[in-house]
């Protein structure tokens, strides 16, 4: 009889992450964190977990919690069943994800995996001695951090600076799944619709090429006139900002920065426009200020959906999906990035926390990008198990 077996999606991811699963098998032989404790605070969701257990085959001890808004209460379930300690829930209150920082780094643990520089930050306020430094993920967190490198005075390897993780997460993987969650979200075409994107990094360059090619018609707003110039000989439109807002159907952000879209725009807003942020922090989107300006007399929430539209007193709508948070790990099934992107990216974690592990990087090291040396190592691992 043929046997059958129930597994979730943290396992099939566990499954797909082929380069994770040979670095793990390489760390449960060389050991490169025994006796450590490495403290997480990035997205918990299945495919943080093939990273933690991948850190755990290298003798790890771990602790760990997540970031605003996107904690998987499953995946913490499966973390907890296989004895690894996490703090904190599912939030969306400021307040509480700064208790469960705290709470984390008051277990001083030796290495710190940090996701837009909560970890970080505090460290640079309330250092303790037996840290040996870390690695950030993010274009935010490595400009929040980058401040306080006197303050922190520990190596710091940025992925986000990886040239891997630029192309194959942020162009790439990002652009294509802030498209697949505009499509959850709403199940609205976008054929024909106007589509303006604000910030064309790696992470706009993907999105206006996916709502491109989803037949949107797209612009680019670029505070950067060389980049802007740059949209513009890729074939995108690139008109003033105020005319990029007034025209558009949806509206993209993922600069990485606060307050690109606010309530001083509301009297550009088209009629029935959709907002979604795709940026790491919920700031691009001043959701909270624009609920608040007067004009906007009701507000009909779709819980299920992660949508609310507001209500003009003037008659128009406006749609904001997930409550202007990270649209692809918000909302309805918030699968994140396409899993080999991630495969790439942790791979790039994982063998950066082992270098910061063997104690030859010092305080020149702060906030710096990953090495090339393992840049080359990581590429030529996933050519040799995808060729």
């Amino acid at each position: 009889m043929t046997r059958q077996h129930q597994l979730s999606r943290i396992e099939w991811v566990a499954d797909s992450c082929r380069l994770l699963t040979a670095i793990g098998e390489e760390f449960s032989r060389t050991k490169p964190f025994q006796g450590l404790t490495i403290g997480t605070a990035i997205h918990l969701e299945p495919k943080t977990v093939a990273l933690l257990m991948t850190l755990r085959a290298g003798g790890a001890n771990l602790v760990v919690t997540g970031n605003l808004n996107s904690t998987q209460p499953a995946t913490v379930e499966y973390l907890k069943q296989h004895q690894i300690d996490v703090i904190g829930e599912q939030t969306t209150d400021t307040t509480a994800h700064r208790g469960f920082i705290d709470t984390l780094l008051d277990r001083r643990p030796d290495l710190l995996l940090d996701n837009g520089g909560d970890l970080f930050a505090r460290v640079a306020e309330c250092p303790y001695k037996n840290l040996l430094g870390g690695t950030e993920e993010t274009t935010s967190g490595r400009r929040r951090l980058a401040p306080m490198r006197e303050a922190i005075g520990l190596p710091i390897l940025v992925i986000n600076d990886s040239p891997i993780k630029q192309f194959a997460e942020n162009r790439h993987a990002v652009g294509q799944s802030l498209f697949e969650s505009y499509m959850r979200f709403t199940n609205r075409s976008t054929n024909g619709k106007r589509v303006t994107v604000f910030g064309y990094g790696a992470c706009g360059k993907g999105t206006a090429a996916c709502f491109r090619s989803a037949y949107s018609n797209v612009s680019v707003v670029d505070v950067d006139p060389v980049t802007a110039l740059e949209a513009h000989l890729d074939g995108f439109s690139t008109p003033l900002r105020n005319q990029a807002i007034a025209s558009a159907d949806v509206i993209v952000t993922v600069t990485g920065f606060a307050n690109i879209v606010t309530a001083a725009d509301l009297p550009l807003f088209k009629d029935g426009v959709i907002l979604i942020n795709g940026g790491h922090f919920p700031t691009e989107i001043d959701v909270n200020g624009i609920k608040a300006v007067a004009r906007v007399n009701a507000v009909d929430t779709y819980a299920v959906d992660g949508i609310e539209t507001l209500h003009l007193d003037d008659g128009r709508k406006i749609h904001i999906l997930g409550d202007g948070h990270m649209a692809n790990l918000a909302g309805p099934r918030p699968l994140g990035n396409s899993i080999e992107s991630m495969d790439l990216g942790f791979a790039l974690q994982a063998r950066c926390l082992e270098r910061v592990a063997g104690g030859k990087l010092d305080h020149t090291s702060c906030v710096v990008p990953v090495p090339a040396d393992i840049d080359a190592h990581v590429a030529s691992a996933y050519l040799d198990l995808n060729r």
